[in-house]
């Protein structure tokens, strides 16, 4: 067993890989025998990710607020607290606040062989996202 006492800082989300306010608590690191990564992550209002996939999938679990997903070429999803969506690995999606509502996620995925979790593509624009919240 091993207990990690909390002290690390809250980080904020980098403009590259988000558009608005967003924080980040990290809960899980890769290390020796296990891939999971995991963070708690704070959404303001407004603010989402980019476009991006996940070598194995990602779950995301909702615990707070109001918030929006979309798969590429899907349609856009209002997601609440308790609420748990898999993007499938490889899927381009994002997930973010709703416009007048904060959201906090747990997002849990697994590293590949190289050590990525993560590709990024494009910021969502703020037309895609515009035409999200009348979902």
């Amino acid at each position: 067993m091993q207990i990690t006492r909390s002290g690390s800082e809250t980080q904020i989300g980098p403009s590259d890989w988000f558009t608005g306010t967003v924080y980040i608590d990290p809960v899980a690191a890769p290390s020796d025998g296990s891939r999971l990564a995991a963070a708690l992550v704070h959404f303001a209002p407004g603010a989402r990710t980019a476009w991006h996939t996940h070598p194995h999938g990602q779950t995301i679990f909702v615990t707070e607020g109001v918030g929006l997903c979309q798969r590429e070429g899907g349609h856009v999803e209002v997601i609440r607290p308790g609420d748990r969506v898999f993007f499938e690995p490889g899927e381009s999606h994002w997930h973010g606040a709703t416009a007048d509502r904060l959201m906090t996620h747990l997002a849990m995925h697994q590293c590949d062989a190289e050590g990525n979790a993560v590709a990024w593509g494009r910021q969502v624009s703020d037309a895609e996202y515009g035409a999200a919240n009348g979902a």
